[in-house]
């Protein structure tokens, strides 16, 4: 892994590392399946009785690391937690909820505020033991397929299996989450035999010559990681359609896919994404037309001074971070936009400082990736004008009238059908008004060795996989 797990107790640990190891030290009342829907996990069924009410029915014979049942009592515990104001951890997702009864030893009521049909997405959440307070931060007990032997922060975390685990045992020993945060050193630990697998941390130089190499395994599948440039629509320039779009026709989106990420990924429509029940392919798409980017700065009044001499049509400043990845992407899009008039200024930032620019408003562009968008309910945090920071994600300050009331209906109905319509009505509107610039979306890739069995990416790329992972030759 890249990074060293931060915290081990799911209601804290907010970071990609420490939630890789929560996925295989607990378990949650739902999870995601392959076309990002919520299916029943330690839940048997999840029923909502009216429109502020979902009611989770637990399974029987369920048990802790430590032998120990799991029952309502857990469940409310973990998540009553989330509604005392001095608890530090993952609250926000939580604002909506009024409270938490238990009904019976193995039934849970969640009562909220406000109707919401996206709500049970925040129910995959570990679920840990009453009364178990900070101790899960370091000596976490859960009833998931693996228990703690050692967790070294910036070094490993190991587990063992959990022979008590309620679908059966894992189909190997145990699993070392070992850190090497060098991009090289984690190719070169794979080649020497020295870790078994790795997701998604390769960069995708390297596993391209990996693959040509024909030594080492790999397996893809699509993800849900979306990348874009963020535009500020509070900016003369960029508020204008016409100039937003004619970025969008001057990028060499397939270029990029191609060279820049060796394959391993796929040009974007949206942030939603394409294997979600939600997403919706009958948007407007930019294709590489720069004689249309032209045509359309020629529309906005903005003539090319010297024909095809140096001057610029306009220039814009485009921020982006220091990592290698997105510098060497910026640099192709400052070469696509020069073609067509668009001086770009590149400004590379560490992520902090960057992220805290965006946050501010003070950019005009910016490049970033989207993590875990995993709902649809996501358009309501990027698009909506109630969004914008500090409220929300909203970091374009988009305002679309239509937007905010497609987007407010879809999360006020029950109808999994009408919200499906609906937000493909917004997706289609959003693609149209280009508040952001869509550039891929990320493929999942996992590098293991030849006598690895049982790898399976899902779309999120979470690693409850694991247990069902051996080698070939000691299974």
């Amino acid at each position: 892994m890249t990074n060293s797990a931060v915290d081990l107790d799911p209601r804290v640990g907010a970071d990609e590392a420490s939630q890789k190891a929560h996925q295989l030290l607990y378990n949650s009342l739902v999870h995601l399946d392959s076309n990002l829907t919520v299916a029943t996990e330690l839940a048997e069924s999840l029923d909502r009785p009216d429109p502020v009410t979902y009611v989770a029915r637990l399974r029987h014979g369920v048990r802790f690391h430590d032998g120990s049942d799991l029952t309502a009592k857990d469940v409310a515990y973990t998540f009553r937690s989330f509604l005392d104001p001095a608890f530090r951890g993952r609250s926000g997702a939580y604002t909506n909820v009024q409270s938490v009864e238990i009904v019976d030893p193995y039934t849970v009521a969640f009562h909220l505020k406000t109707p919401s049909a996206s709500f049970p997405i925040n129910l995959v959440m570990g679920i840990v033991k009453d009364g178990s307070g900070t101790a899960n931060a370091r000596t976490p007990i859960g009833t998931g397929p693996y228990k703690l032997q050692s967790f070294k922060p910036d070094d490993r975390i190991v587990l063992t299996r959990f022979d008590g685990y309620y679908e059966g045992p894992a189909k190997n020993s145990g699993v070392v989450l070992k850190v090497v945060p060098d991009d090289t050193m984690r190719g070169l630990e794979l080649r020497k035999g020295a870790v078994d697998l790795v997701v998604n941390d390769v960069a995708p130089d390297i596993v391209w010559q990996m693959q040509r190499d024909g030594k080492l395994r790999i397996a893809t599948g699509p993800g849900t990681d979306y990348a874009y440039i963020g535009l500020n629509l509070k900016d003369p320039l960029l508020q204008r359609l016409e100039v937003r779009q004619a970025i969008g026709y001057a990028i060499d989106r397939e270029a990029i896919v191609k060279y820049l990420r060796r394959g391993f990924a796929s040009t974007a429509v949206g942030i939603v994404p394409p294997m979600s029940w939600a997403f919706q392919r009958e948007v407007f798409d930019f294709r590489y037309d720069p004689a249309e980017a032209v045509r359309l700065l020629d529309a906005a009044g903005l003539p090319d001074p010297d024909g095809a001499g140096p001057r610029p049509r306009l220039t814009l400043t485009l921020k982006t971070s220091t990592s290698e990845m997105y510098r060497v992407q910026a640099a192709a899009i400052q070469q696509d936009l020069a073609r067509v008039g668009i001086k770009l200024e590149v400004r590379s930032q560490e992520f902090a400082t960057l992220l805290g620019d965006v946050v501010k408003g003070n950019f005009q562009m910016f490049t970033a990736q989207f993590v875990g968008g995993v709902d649809p309910d996501m358009l309501r945090r990027v698009f909506h004008s109630s969004q914008a920071p500090p409220n929300g994600l909203n970091r374009a300050h988009y305002r679309n009238a239509d937007v905010d009331r497609l987007i407010d209906q879809a999360s006020g109905t029950t109808d999994d059908g009408q919200r499906r319509v609906l937000y493909g009505e917004a997706q289609a509107a959003i693609a149209r008004d280009a508040p952001l610039i869509s550039l891929w979306y990320k493929t999942n890739v996992a590098v293991f060795q030849p006598d690895i069995q049982g790898v399976r990416l899902s779309p999120i790329a979470d690693f409850t996989f694991l247990k069902d992972v051996f080698r070939s030759n000691s299974r």
